[in-house]
């Protein structure tokens, strides 16, 4: 009882703390959007959203997750309010999903903020739902960890800032948001498949379009393996370095 009251609580103060504020509004939400923006403007042809649907959920995915998470548990480190989290009667593992649950649900919260924008504009009833809630649910666990793995690998706010650009940003060009991976140059798809983000915009190609080159089953379990890899890495490093 004690551990599920403290895991709540702990949710609940990241909720009231650091969701829906303006940065994460910015990088989650407002971001993705300008790059869809981008696309109307640019293009001297009419834009197919639904060939660009799946870059933009993922994008509001990663880009939500990881501005949250890196840059609030780091800030907590650094108040050493974390140091007090870790006073509480619940065990690592669970403090840690406690404080990276709220970014989860964010995360699939703003994957479908770009769906119901595309309302307007085509018809998405004959895509495959239960693959598309599986996959943001997928992906949104991932790009947390990713977040977290991020805050336990830095020790200042701009840092961890810095630190997610390094990844989101080649992301964005490398993973098939938006240009097919089997499009990419040769030497690049070598580092496109290492990244996670490769498969789960993959499966919502898949998923929406019909048109992604991996099996959906290899995808789904590449990402729930770097989830675990990322986990237990974050852990391990929040255990060496942080608990004394």
């Amino acid at each position: 009882m004690k551990t599920a009251i403290a895991f709540w609580n702990i949710m609940l103060k990241d909720f009231r703390n650091y969701y829906l504020k303006p940065p994460n509004i910015s990088w989650g939400i407002i971001f993705p959007f300008a790059w869809m923006l981008m696309f109307f403007l640019k293009s001297q042809t009419p834009v197919d959203v639904r060939a660009i649907l799946p870059g933009i959920m993922a994008m509001s995915i990663l880009f939500g997750t990881t501005s949250l998470l890196s840059v609030t548990i780091t800030f907590e480190r650094r108040s050493r309010s974390f140091d007090r989290l870790l006073l509480s009667p619940i065990s690592l593992t669970w403090l840690m999903l406690a404080k990276t649950l709220g970014a989860i649900l964010f995360g699939i919260v703003n994957a479908f903020v770009p769906i119901l924008m595309a309302l307007f504009f085509i018809n998405i009833s004959n895509i495959d739902w239960p693959i598309i809630i599986l996959s943001v649910m997928f992906i949104a666990v991932t790009s947390t960890f990713l977040g977290l793995f991020i805050a336990v690998s830095v020790s200042e706010v701009f840092e961890a800032q810095t630190f997610s650009n390094f990844f989101r940003f080649p992301m964005v060009f490398l993973c098939g948001l938006f240009i097919p991976v089997n499009q990419l140059p040769v030497f690049l798809r070598p580092v496109s498949y290492a990244l996670p983000l490769t498969y789960g915009a993959d499966i919502l190609r898949n998923a929406v379009n019909g048109d992604g080159h991996l099996p959906v089953g290899l995808s789904f379990l590449v990402l729930f393996v770097c989830s675990v890899l990322l986990f237990m890495y974050s852990k391990h490093n929040i255990q060496k370095k942080w608990i004394l």
